[in-house]
């Protein structure tokens, strides 16, 4: 029995070994010239993070599955006793302590110390005596343990992804106490029992917990990587998230590399000029995100294919737009313009012409887009009539911050250049008041209108995608010359691991 308990795990370390080596990821001589998002979680994080640790490890406890423990053994007078222990599980469970530390360059070392199980089943017994005798009993049983936990978790990567190799584990047990049928005094048969089982019981405890935590480990990688895909993914625009290079684990610090390429149907992108150098990122905040002005570039790309970059004004918004100010100009031009057609009978519609143009720079993320402007009106009874149409070309700094869980764009320093001017009240374009008021229009109030329609339109698409779960403190996004880091502090929705266990079990 304990030859065929050593044989199964040894076969399972082995399939583990071929797994990872068949699944290895091959990067090139340079990875980071192909890296477009970087994580990093620095040490407080991973001290935060390993408060939920009890939760992973009493689910490992609770779902593994222990095997029937059998064995004989000759006794002096009695002839053979043969035992079996049968439908072994965990009654209850409590954890003192857990620490955690980040050793470099090798894993995510985790000490659990104290962990206080009780296991419930059926022990089944019986032995042939000299003179033919048979006797067989069936008892409940509980066994009292005092385990310490040692886990070793190393990063790697497997089929392009973060993957947790928990497969070093030990325990170290301080008690291993057998009850039969609740009696807590001891007896002979628990004495008798006890010796022959100890053993045999400790190897499959600890074959059978590190087995479900290091699949726990893998199953919570695989979750973290398929909550980060679905972040950045919404219809059929998406960012590969596949490794750039293989995991870092630093004294002070976890580190992961991605690619961040957008795909979207045929649209095909490459990148291999990164800036990236991990210098660039500090160690003073629990998250870092680093992302290449690369990845803002091919959003905006894929956002124009698909035709998002569209937007319609009508009645209020409208009349919010071309009124800037109160005057006697204004409203002869406005009046001019919709030849005295009401703002409810009246659509705006404005939408990009190209693929807009994305710089980070230290002052802001510069958006630099040709952009179409087009005004119709709906007279009673009469044919819809364009009565202006503009072509200009819009250059915007924009500052970006995330506060009360919601986006904020600042738009700063906008230029903008009149390419097309078509004007049914003004067709030979030679009338400065209306240029003049349209400019001061577009300037004044039709860039931070269509900021502040932005705006709510990706805090929405974010908390989509369950951004507003965390708690997420002093966040500050950070702009310099070809990428943007964002870095932040954040409290762990607990209900998120738990609901995520709650499905695995």
């Amino acid at each position: 029995m304990l030859w065929a308990g050593r044989m199964r795990l040894g076969t399972f370390g082995i399939l583990l070994m071929l797994a990872h080596a068949s699944s290895a990821c091959e990067f090139g001589p340079f990875p980071y010239s192909i890296t477009g998002i970087v994580c990093r979680m620095t040490k407080p994080a991973a001290l935060l993070l390993n408060q939920e640790t009890a939760q992973v490890i009493q689910a490992a406890f609770r779902n593994a599955r222990f095997p029937n423990i059998t064995g004989e053994r000759s006794m002096r007078l009695l002839g053979k006793v043969a035992y079996g222990l049968t439908n072994i599980q965990v009654n209850d469970l409590s954890i003192e302590q857990s620490e955690v530390e980040l050793k470099e360059n090798d894993a995510i070392h985790i000490a659990i110390k104290n962990v206080t199980a009780f296991f419930k089943g059926t022990l089944t017994y019986g032995y042939a005596g000299a003179w033919f005798l048979q006797l067989f009993h069936s008892v409940d049983f509980e066994i009292e343990s005092s385990i310490d936990l040692q886990i070793n978790i190393k990063l790697m990567c497997q089929k392009d992804q973060v993957a947790a190799d928990a497969s070093d584990c030990y325990l170290t047990f301080h008690k291993l106490t057998l009850h039969l049928q609740g009696d807590k005094e001891p007896g002979w048969l628990k004495q008798l029992f006890t010796d022959f089982i100890s053993f045999t019981l400790k190897l499959v405890l600890k074959g059978e917990v590190c087995n479900e935590i290091n699949f726990l480990a893998q199953v919570l990688a695989n979750f973290v990587h398929d909550l980060a895909a679905n972040f950045v993914r919404d219809e059929d625009i998406s960012v590969d998230i596949s490794l750039a290079s293989v995991p870092l684990i630093k004294a002070n610090y976890l580190e992961s590399h991605h690619k961040g390429l957008v795909l979207y149907k045929n649209y095909s992108d490459v990148f291999s000029d990164s800036v990236f150098s991990p210098s660039l990122l500090t160690e003073s905040r629990m998250l870092y995100f680093w992302l290449s002005e690369h990845i803002l570039n091919s959003l905006a790309s894929a956002a124009f294919l698909d035709k998002r970059l569209a937007l319609t004004i009508r009645g209020e918004k409208l009349q919010a737009l071309f009124e800037v100010e109160d005057t006697e100009a204004q409203q002869k031009a406005v009046q001019t313009i919709f030849h005295g057609t009401s703002y409810n009978d009246s659509v705006a519609k404005v939408w990009s012409l190209a693929h807009p143009q994305i710089s980070v720079q230290p002052e802001g993320t510069v958006v630099k887009s040709l952009v179409a402007v087009e005004v119709s009106i709906f007279p009673l009874g009469e044919e819809p009539l364009m009565v202006l149409y503009m072509e200009k070309e819009i250059t915007v700094t924009i500052q970006a911050a995330y506060a009360e869980k919601k986006l904020i764009l600042h738009p700063l320093d906008s230029r903008v250049e009149v390419k097309v001017f078509k004007c049914t009240a003004d067709p030979s374009g030679n009338d400065p008041s209306i240029r003049n008021f349209l400019q001061k229009m577009i300037s004044v109030v039709g860039i931070p209108e269509v900021i502040s329609r932005i705006e709510p339109a990706l805090t929405s698409l974010m908390n989509s995608k369950g951004l507003h779960l965390f708690e997420i403190r002093n966040p500050e996004i950070i702009t310099r010359k070809g990428y943007v880091i964002v870095q932040l502090d954040f409290s762990f929705p607990n209900h998120l691991l738990l609901d995520f266990l709650e499905k695995r079990l």
